[in-house]
């Protein structure tokens, strides 16, 4: 029997969830036909525009229920779908819209096998993300969560023949693994807790339940520990660096827009609903790793030099100021600060969608580059705003956005954030008024950085001349793909020309988590300006900032065209003495990033690798290491191996010593029992 209580937006994404099953088993049968395959793509878009649509009307609806006769016996399927959730849903489905319609323009020259193995683990992956986002008990999302893994981890290996995706794959597994057990014991101790049997796996009877001080704490630990395997917090970021260099470029794209932000979702449901007390130091634990994280990420993104590898870390860097953003507003809501707890969730809420709109952006791009040049190396591109003028001009409004550039949306959500930090002035404890604030500064340190490694990433790749000759048959890219990137370009400047109106729809959300009157007495606004009533009263008017930098430019080339001297005599550029300019003379990437390796040196494990004094052209060539991979990651690979020696020894396959083992195994047991 099926229980409902007005459900139509949740039957708009049990319908979506059903498409992409659907077109995952297709690609079974479509195995030996390509451009059928590459229409599956496009069919599993309009399941996204579905689940779009859904999610817009959940936002304005009462939470809507169902149970579905599925599962174990008195272990069946439990839905919702209630305005939290609904952000989420906008979120995956406006992304994977865009990344749909760009993978079927971006797989048009891979082979049909690959296409089609590539088609059903997406779309079955798809499907798995739907079902965490509508799961409304422990059972249902941690099979949907499992269903994520496997599917994600067959993506990432999709070049199964390249041993680099066969490790990273495994890293991303293992890690994904040890979060997902994490994960069994929170909801376990939560069910346990509910005192109500196999009934309390439920999250509305978890959300009735009171837990001590200390059993709560566990369960925050463990959902920390996670929650953020999957988005990549420190120390558990290690699996993103290594995992986007060799995964499609549609399937980065999932991974950093979408999969990252389903560990800031079950966070966010597990500390702030189900827990629904949550305790002060909670916010100051998230907030230190938050910030550590965002100035990991952003330090390491501006040294890198592959493209991927420099997007994944600004993915670190951004999700850190996300977890920021939750520590801060737990840490207001522990000490009733409604309005800023409010104003710090709207911050959160904002900077995971425009996170999830410019990087999808960006990682789109860098796979039209790559099938356009097989470079992800910065240091030999250049010269592609010729080439691929299409790219270049979306890439830049990615760029913009990426770097907190106003009126592009990055720069939206990181003010609102840093009006959070600036108003925590009014703590019971002395020492959290007068530290809080002081993360605005590391705001600011993060946001300056990352606006680095963007001119950087554009730069180095567009601007200049080619570095490589075969760079000058590079091809813009085709219409599909065009389409995927106007529709995240148009969603940059939308949330971030128009503010007020974005913020409407994650009020519904605050008012779940911290409540109506905190809702809507934290931000006002139109069309024109985003208002805030609560800390600093703060001002923002993105279209007063677009007329007044269209104004400026035009002045500027008004001015220098009327000051210029006439009539104009053009010449050939003086050289400084040299015959011939080329790419060589050009700063690189390596070089770009230079003063970035000097300041911050001893955050770095730096390989230096120099030429032999006999060498004729000598090449010179530097290494980046992660040292917590060193630290951490290296010592528990060796004690593993080192237990796994240890087991071997007592395979002997003798018969007589497996009954020694037995025998020894009864007489311990003997001795032991009372």
């Amino acid at each position: 029997m099926i229980a409902q209580v007005g459900h139509d937006p949740l039957d708009l994404t049990l319908a979506a969830c059903a498409i992409w099953l659907v077109l995952a088993a297709a690609s079974l049968a479509l195995s030996r036909r390509p451009r059928a395959l590459r229409a599956l793509f496009v069919g599993g878009s309009a399941g996204s525009f579905l689940f779009l649509t859904a999610g817009l009307r959940a936002l304005f609806a009462p939470a809507s229920h169902m149970t579905l006769p599925f599962g174990l016996p008195q272990l069946a399927f439990h839905l919702h779908l209630d305005p939290l959730a609904a952000v989420f849903v906008v979120l995956f489905g406006f992304t994977s819209v865009a990344i749909s319609l760009f993978a079927a323009g971006y797989l048009r020259h891979e082979p049909t096998a690959h296409v089609a193995r590539m088609a059903g683990q997406y779309h079955l992956l798809l499907a798995a993300i739907g079902l965490v986002l509508l799961a409304d008990d422990a059972y249902v999302f941690l099979v949907a969560w499992e269903t994520m893994a496997w599917s994600s981890y067959l993506l990432i290996i999709s070049d199964d023949h390249m041993v680099q995706a066969r490790r990273a794959g495994l890293l991303y597994l293992v890690t994904e693994h040890m979060g997902a057990i994490a994960l069994m014991l929170a909801f376990g101790i939560l069910q346990s807790a509910t005192h109500a049997g196999l009934a309390g796996y439920a999250f509305p009877v978890m959300r009735a339940t009171t837990l001590t001080p200390e059993m709560a704490s566990t369960v925050f630990a463990l959902g920390l520990f996670g929650f953020g395997a999957k988005a990549g917090f420190l120390p558990l970021h290690a699996w993103l660096p290594e995992a986007h260099p060799v995964a499609p470029s549609p399937v980065s794209a999932l991974l950093s827009g979408v999969l990252l932000k389903l560990g800031i979702y079950g966070l966010l449901l597990v500390t702030l609903e189900l827990l629904h007390a949550p305790l002060w130091w909670w916010g100051i634990v998230m907030l230190v790793l938050g910030l550590t994280t965002a100035l990991f990420g952003a330090i390491y993104s501006a040294a890198q030099n592959d493209m991927k590898r420099l997007l994944s870390y600004s993915s670190i860097e951004n999700i850190g100021l996300i977890l920021a953003g939750i520590g801060l507003t737990v840490l207001f809501e522990a000490y009733h600060m409604a309005s800023l707890a409010a104003l710090a969730l709207m911050a959160t809420l904002y900077h995971t969608l425009n996170h999830a709109v410019f990087k999808s952006l960006l990682f789109l791009g860098t796979g039209s580059i790559l099938h356009a040049t097989a470079e992800r190396n910065l240091g030999r591109l250049g010269g592609l705003i010729h080439r691929m003028p299409w790219v270049a001009a979306l890439l830049l409004i990615g760029s913009f956005a990426a770097a907190g550039v106003p009126p592009f949306n990055g720069f939206v959500s990181e003010w609102l954030l840093l009006q959070s930090f600036l108003g925590a002035t009014s703590f019971p404890q002395p020492y959290l008024n007068m530290a809080v604030p002081l993360g605005a500064a590391a705001v600011v340190l993060v946001a300056g950085l990352a606006a680095y490694v963007m001119v950087k990433f554009y730069g180095i790749s567009f601007l200049g001349q080619p570095r490589e000759p075969a760079l000058k048959a590079a091809e813009d890219a085709g219409p599909h793909e065009r389409t995927g990137l106007l529709l995240l370009a148009a969603g940059c400047l939308f949330l971030g020309l128009f503010p007020a109106w974005t913020v409407d729809l994650f009020r519904p959300a605050v008012a779940q988590l911290i409540g109506p009157a905190a809702a809507q007495d934290t931000l006002a606004g139109n069309v024109f300006s985003c208002r805030l009533h609560a800390a600093t009263q703060a001002d923002y008017r993105p279209l007063v900032v677009l007329g007044a930098l269209a104004l400026v430019s035009a002045t500027l080339v008004f001015l220098l065209r009327r000051l210029a001297p006439a009539p104009l005599r053009r010449t050939d550029a003086w050289n400084g003495g040299h015959e011939a300019r080329t790419a060589r003379m050009q700063d690189t990437a390596e070089g770009f990033g230079q003063p970035i390796r000097h300041v911050f040196a001893s955050f770095f494990r730096m390989q230096i690798e120099r030429p032999a004094a006999a060498e004729t052209t000598p090449v010179y060539a530097s290494r980046i290491e992660d040292p917590l991979w060193y630290a951490i990651y290296l010592p528990i690979v060796r004690s593993v191996s080192r237990l796994s020696e240890w087991v071997a020894l007592l395979r002997r396959r003798r018969i007589a010593i497996y009954l020694l083992y037995a025998f020894a195994t009864l007489v311990i047991l003997l001795v032991l029992t009372p």
